[in-house]
């Protein structure tokens, strides 16, 4: 309670929460607010622009990815041929198709890719 004749002084509250100069006359610490990670975008661009593709590399990897696909292209080939070499019967084909309800064309695959046994493929469409 103050008397008469004094004045009471109120002291400005900083942001987080404490009085100016409860603390020995030092101010008081920001909070710190993070950036969004500016800065740590920066440092990735920054190590980005620093890197360099050289163009050897570049052909090496083209000529890599181009050895793969024409070996996996030549692999499919040689499957599908061994595949057409796979006899099927019309009965079982018809069997298929009219039991698991497909096409002509996946009856057909699925047969051929269990070497023409039926049992296996209707198995192996019903999982």
């Amino acid at each position: 309670m103050a008397a008469e004749g004094d004045v009471e002084l109120e002291l400005e509250a900083e942001p987080n929460g404490s009085a100016s100069g409860a603390d020995g006359g030092r101010p008081a610490e920001k909070p710190r607010k993070h950036d969004s990670g500016a800065a740590d975008l920066e440092r990735v661009t920054d190590y980005a622009e620093e890197k360099e593709i050289q163009s050897s590399n570049l052909e090496t990897a083209m000529s890599v990815i181009g050895d793969r696909r024409s070996r996996e292209q030549k692999a499919k080939q040689e499957r599908e041929k061994e595949l057409a070499k796979v006899t099927i019967k019309k009965e079982d084909l018809e069997l298929i198709m009219n039991e698991m309800e497909i096409s002509r064309a996946a009856a057909e695959r699925s047969l051929r890719e269990h070497m023409g046994n039926v049992v296996e493929a209707l198995i192996t469409l019903t999982n």
